[in-house]
């Protein structure tokens, strides 16, 4: 049987990055939690962390048993103040996986809805590169993840990918560098700085492709994984960046720039990946079915 106390000691070692300041936060010495974590390796038969100069750093097996243990302490804590403050309807998690290309707004779009279901849902988040996202869905770690591709064919792993909507792009900049630059859309890019996204982006290709076939060539200053990073450094007048036409008022408001010009023949697409081929989890179906109004055809903002 798992020790819980072990799984205590390897959580807070794993939250404080060294054995001696988890040490210091359990009270105990540094010699007695490194013999404490061998020991849990030992009887799981994994090492769940590696030396990286001073600091500890999680395996994979490492990370895997961190997020168990959040949500064991995680339900541990929801039972205590249950038993505290009496009965009450308690929320379901509904976990997703974000891939990080995805931007913060249409997530948030998207996901908003399965908050007011009529059965109380607990949302929980997760962001990281596609590939981590889907191993994890397919081990039930996750009931859904939102990608902007389906699930790549070379994946050796099961789910379906089920169409959320699409939408063209907007191309934003701060008020100085629109100022900059001349009224005649796409011509007005050339020699722009543009902010692209990162090589995991499903956008970076068709948005390249789209600027060969106009003639355009605008001085790439930077690439971004992170579509909130991107939008920062476009806020800071670093360069032109594009967003999914049906969040640019909400991201132009945020940021305070301002559109520099829209098209349709470039599509951002979104898709909720899932194990199931019909969707059945109210979660995911209330987010598929506010997709349909969110992400419009007519791409109005």
């Amino acid at each position: 049987m798992l020790n819980y106390k072990h799984l205590h000691y390897f959580r807070t070692v794993a939250k404080a990055g060294s054995l001696a300041r988890a040490a210091e936060k359990l009270h105990l010495t540094p010699q007695t939690l490194s013999g404490q974590i061998s020991g849990f390796e030992a009887r799981l038969g994994v090492a769940l962390f590696r030396r990286s100069g001073r600091r500890l750093e999680l395996t994979d097996a490492g990370r895997t048993a961190l997020t168990y243990a959040d949500e064991i302490f995680g339900i541990g804590a929801e039972l205590e103040e249950a038993l505290q403050t009496g009965p009450t309807a308690r929320a379901h998690p509904f976990r997703v996986g974000i891939a990080d290309v995805v931007p913060k707004t249409i997530a948030y779009q998207l996901l908003a809805p399965a908050l007011t279901l009529a059965e109380p849902v607990k949302l929980v988040c997760r962001e990281d590169r596609l590939a981590q996202l889907a191993a994890e869905l397919s081990i039930h770690r996750l009931d859904m993840v939102l990608a902007d591709r389906p699930l790549p064919s070379n994946m050796d792993i099961k789910g379906y990918s089920h169409p959320l909507g699409e939408c063209g792009i907007a191309f934003l900049a701060a008020r100085t560098v629109a100022a900059s630059m001349h009224a005649d859309f796409p011509a007005s890019l050339a020699g722009a700085p543009l902010l692209i996204p990162g090589e995991d982006s499903a956008l970076r290709v068709p948005l390249l492709r789209w600027l060969e076939r106009k003639g355009v060539q605008p001085t790439i200053v930077g690439e971004f994984d992170d579509s909130a990073l991107m939008s920062a450094f476009g806020q800071a007048g670093a360069g032109v960046f594009p967003v999914p036409l049906t969040t640019a008022k909400a991201v132009r408001r945020q940021y305070d720039v301002v559109e520099v010009g829209r098209t349709l023949e470039i599509r951002e697409r979104f898709f909720a990946i899932s194990v199931e081929r019909r969707l059945s989890h109210p979660a995911v179906v209330a987010v598929s079915e506010a997709a349909r109004l969110s992400l419009q055809p007519q791409d109005a903002d």
